[in-house]
Parts: C-alpha cells; sequence; structure tokens
C-alpha cells in the first residue's frame, strides 16, 4: 500500500478526477513523483464503484481501495448491514474478511470482530480503512483462515464465511463441496469454535441441494437489491433439528419488503381466470419458490400451477412485489395487440411462456418503456395470453 496516496495533493487529484474518462487519463501519466499513473487509476475507479455500493467508505477521507476484482467480490453496503442484524454478541470471526465491508459492520452488532484474509495486501488495505472509519472491535489476521482459526483457539459466538465461488478452472459451481474452502468437509471443525455458523452463498446455489449438503440449517435468508437476488445467507446452529425459517427480503431504497415461511411447508394455492390486479412477485420470493404459500398468506389466485403471477378482486397493498391493474386481456395475436398498444412502447415480462422478450419485440416492433406493462403468460386453461396492465403505486 502506497502511503504517498493519502497526501493532501493526490487525493484532491483523485477527487476531481472521478468524472473523467479513465483511459484518457491513464494515457496522460502521473503527476505526481512517488505515485503511478496505475495506482491512481485503482484509487479513482474504486471511489467511483463505492459511490452507489460502499456509500460510507465513498464519503470518508483517505479510504485506500483495493484491485478492482476484490471491490466486485465485496458485499454491498445494504446487504451488510442486513446481515449486521441478523445475530449479536461478543465476538465473532470472519473467516473470508475480503475488502472488510461485512466485517466492518459486523463490528456494530459485536463487541469484538476478527477479520481473516490470505491476501497480505488487501489484510493491511482492511487495517488502514478500520482506522479511517474509527472501527476499534476489528481486529485483523493474515493468513489461512482455517489455520487462524485452529491458532487462536477459542470460543466465537459466530463464525462468518463466504465460500470461494469458483473451482481450479475458474467455472461457476453449484455446490458447496466444490468451492473453497469445502464446507462441507469442515463443517465439523468449524463447530469445535462456534454454535453458530453464517454461510454466504452465491444466488445461484439450488436452496435444497445446499441443505442436503449441510447440517443443521435453521434459518435461511434470501437478500434481493433492488430486486436483484444478491445472496443466499444460511445460518447454522449447532445440534439444531427443528424446522428450517426461509426469510425473503428485497431491499429497496425507501422501503423492504419481507416474507418469511416454513422450507417444506404444504400449502394450497387456488387458481382462476385474471380479474382486477395482477400480482408478481419479487425475486427473492421467485428464488424461495414459495408460489404456494403467498396465492395462501395473501389470498391470491394463481394463474396456472406454473404461472407465478397472482391476481384478485381486491387490492392487496402489501403484496411483496409489483402490483398492477388489469387493463385488457388479448389473445397472443399481433394485430390485435398492433390495434391495442399504436405507440408500439410498453414494458413486458415474460411468465411461463414459450417466446422471450427478445423476440417478442423482434416480432412485435414494440419498444422498451413507457406506462403500459404487458404481460406474456399462460392461464389455468394452458392458454396463451397477454395482460396489459398499469402501475400501481402502493
Amino acid at each position: 500500500m502506497n502511503t504517498a496516496i493519502f497526501h493532501s495533493d493526490v487525493q484532491k487529484f483523485i477527487q476531481e478526477s472521478l468524472n473523467s474518462d479513465l483511459t484518457k487519463l491513464v494515457l496522460k501519466g502521473s503527476p505526481f513523483k512517488n505515485v503511478s499513473i496505475q495506482e491512481l487509476a485503482q484509487q479513482i475507479e474504486g471511489k467511483q464503484k463505492a459511490l452507489q455500493k460502499l456509500r460510507l467508505w465513498h464519503d470518508s477521507k483517505n479510504i485506500f481501495y483495493p484491485k478492482k476484482i476484490n471491490l466486485e467480490q465485496t458485499s454491498s453496503e445494504a446487504t451488510a448491514i442486513y446481515k449486521s442484524n441478523i445475530l449479536s454478541g461478543t465476538s465473532m470471526i470472519d473467516l473470508s474478511g475480503g475488502f472488510g465491508i461485512d466485517s466492518t459492520y459486523f463490528s456494530t452488532s459485536f463487541k469484538q470482530v476478527h477479520h481473516c484474509e490470505i491476501n497480505e495486501q488487501l489484510s493491511d488495505i482492511v487495517q488502514h480503512n478500520a482506522k479511517i472509519l474509527q472501527t476499534k472491535n476489528l481486529t485483523t489476521h493474515k493468513g489461512n483462515s482455517l489455520d487462524i482459526l485452529r491458532k487462536l483457539d477459542r470460543n466465537f459466538d459466530c463464525i462468518y464465511i463466504d465460500p470461494s465461488r469458483r473451482n481450479d478452472k475458474k467455472g461457476k459451481v453449484f455446490l458447496l463441496k466444490d468451492c473453497l474452502p469445502n464446507l462441507p468437509e469442515n463443517i465439523d471443525f468449524l463447530f469445535k469454535y462456534s454454535n453458530k455458523i453464517l454461510v454466504k452463498n452465491s444466488p445461484i446455489l439450488d436452496i435444497t441441494s445446499t441443505i442436503n449438503e449441510l447440517n443443521f440449517v435453521k434459518e435461511i435468508h434470501i437478500v434481493a437489491l433492488q430486486n436483484e437476488v444478491k445472496e443466499l445467507i444460511f445460518l447454522l446452529e449447532k445440534k439444531y433439528t427443528g424446522d428450517i425459517e426461509i426469510k425473503t427480503v428485497n431491499l429497496l431504497k425507501t422501503t423492504t419488503q419481507t416474507f418469511n415461511f416454513q422450507y417444506g411447508s404444504l400449502k394450497e394455492a387456488s387458481y382462476n381466470f385474471p380479474k382486477r390486479y395482477l400480482y408478481e412477485p419479487n425475486a427473492a420470493i421467485l428464488k424461495s419458490g414459495a408460489f404456494q404459500e403467498v396465492s395462501f398468506k395473501y389470498k391470491l389466485d394463481k394463474l396456472h400451477l406454473h404461472t407465478h403471477l397472482y391476481t384478485s378482486d381486491k387490492l392487496s397493498e402489501k403484496f411483496p412485489g409489483r402490483i398492477f391493474k388489469i387493463e385488457a386481456i388479448l389473445n397472443y395475436d399481433q394485430k390485435k395487440l398492433a390495434a391495442y398498444l399504436p405507440e408500439k412502447k410498453a414494458n413486458i415480462t415474460v411468465r411461463n411462456f414459450p417466446d422471450s422478450v427478445s423476440n417478442i419485440r423482434k416480432k412485435t416492433k414494440i419498444k422498451d418503456g413507457g406506462n403500459h406493462y404487458l404481460f406474456f403468460t399462460t392461464n389455468k386453461e394452458n392458454r396463451k395470453i397477454i395482460i396489459a396492465c398499469s402501475k400501481v403505486i402502493c
């Protein structure tokens, strides 16, 4: 870590270059003797990315940013805050510390947090930033996290781990046993040092397969940010054998949508034709597979067993997703659609439909945007229909 980065003139240059074209900036070279243009570009790009993802870091002076890949792999501030509210206690250890976003927010819920990172440079960066952010209860450790845990040889209220989601061939993996470290293989070892393990997983992992790989799953948190699933969080508790609670959360700019249910619950959905209102579950619920539970809890009818859209005559304002008022039901007929939508502009969604959005746009010449919403889907009689809607703001 080049400490010359923190000179006031360098920091001023970084701040004034945030809206610059990095490619052109790199070609000009560095105006500073002790700081290369590559180092400047890394800090500028890091601060740019932090504006949306890590506002606390962005707004703090003299933060040092790591390489681009480390920023891309880190949790967002919003999801880190959410995780910090799952558990609290005296001490916890983060076995996959990275840039330290999760550790920083865990420090608000635990009196002492240990951050483990095998990359020595990244560990130094986290230590520096912790001082800047005045995170006094954060201790950094360099090296293999399992070795560090063995060396510390003490009990923690919680162990947090984010297994690496790429194998030796750099391909995406779908099972925890293929991640690094191998969590199923090391689970007994981890439970020697804590009764609770919090595991951050990729949203591409299959929930049922992951449950089968692990022992003592107590809770599963499906965390979406702006309706995009970012993380699957598994809470394991030693010797727990009760029901598994699934908590879905969609973190939006001004509100948070939640929906909880028990894994394996046997609720029955009701089915009907489109009524006055149409409901589209948020991404966290779609990932959870709680399609019958949503119908049961909110007293809504599904359009089809495999069509995860719901309908009702009476508005259900607390529904965790998007709500629309149905304006028309059309057959999948291009001429009728053209007559209904002469301006050829609409937002298109497909649910349980044989064609993609891109193909539909090619065939119909409908441009994206506007206030019209078209759902291409299948009803309870297996007929392909188009539901034309306007959005309901609750």
